[in-house]
């Protein structure tokens, strides 16, 4: 990735926060085994800064959309108390399986870390089993689809608005619904991640944050498909 390329997918900057596009497939940062991640390439957005900008948050690795970078670490150590007491605001897209009957609701299931023969995944869970994680989605579908350029079934294009913040929870309670995300190698028909696949359609649409006291937050909305 080049210094232009990454510098292209910037949103949103300020002398606290930098919001970019994250492209999908690529790891927010090194996992245990390492590989190339997004964090290698940050020094391309110092601009003026002594500082590297680090990660406020997180998406998965196949995840599109606004990623939250804070530029020193009076920003991260506002941000981080942002993201912890449920002060930030976010919004996603997605493209469904099949038709999603209801045109709003409220996804309230449990979920707990499962451990795979090879890694580990999240499933449902009933409420008050040992592991189990409070998770609350809201959504509310956009539009009903009988495919699109990259899937001929029928789909569907729904918004959600994520209550809780457990890992891979969109993508749990969509399957959830008998509704996986097009493309979701963990929680939809593959068993394992293929080596090349057109994309997971789940995308990071906007996000809101309460920065400044004195000022209207930050509202970053970033465009799908």
């Amino acid at each position: 990735m080049t210094p232009s390329d990454l510098q292209n997918r910037i949103l949103f900057k300020d002398q606290l926060i930098i919001i970019i596009d994250k492209p999908a497939g690529i790891p927010v940062h090194a996992g245990p085994s390492g590989g190339e991640s997004l964090e290698d390439y940050f020094g391309f957005l110092r601009f003026d800064y002594k500082e590297t900008p680090k990660l406020a948050h997180r998406l998965d690795r196949d995840t599109s959309g606004c990623l939250v970078l804070g530029r020193n670490d009076r920003a991260l150590r506002k941000l981080g108390k942002l993201f912890e007491n449920g002060r930030v605001r976010k919004t996603y897209r997605a493209i469904a399986a099949g038709h999603v009957k209801d045109d709003t609701g409220i996804i309230d299931v449990p979920l707990k870390k499962i451990k795979l023969a090879k890694g580990w995944s999240m499933q449902p869970a009933k409420k008050g089993e040992d592991g189990a994680q409070e998770a609350v989605t809201h959504y509310k579908v956009l539009k009903r689809m009988d495919g699109f350029e990259h899937h001929s079934g029928a789909c569907t294009l729904i918004e959600l608005y994520p209550q809780t913040g457990r890992t891979h929870q969109i993508r749990v309670h969509l399957q959830s619904l008998g509704h996986p995300i097009v493309g979701d190698w963990l929680y939809g028909v593959n068993p394992t991640r293929p080596e090349t696949f057109e994309r997971l359609y789940l995308h990071a649409h906007a996000i809101e944050l309460p920065l400044y006291d004195d000022r209207a937050p930050v509202r970053v909305e970033c465009p799908f498909l």
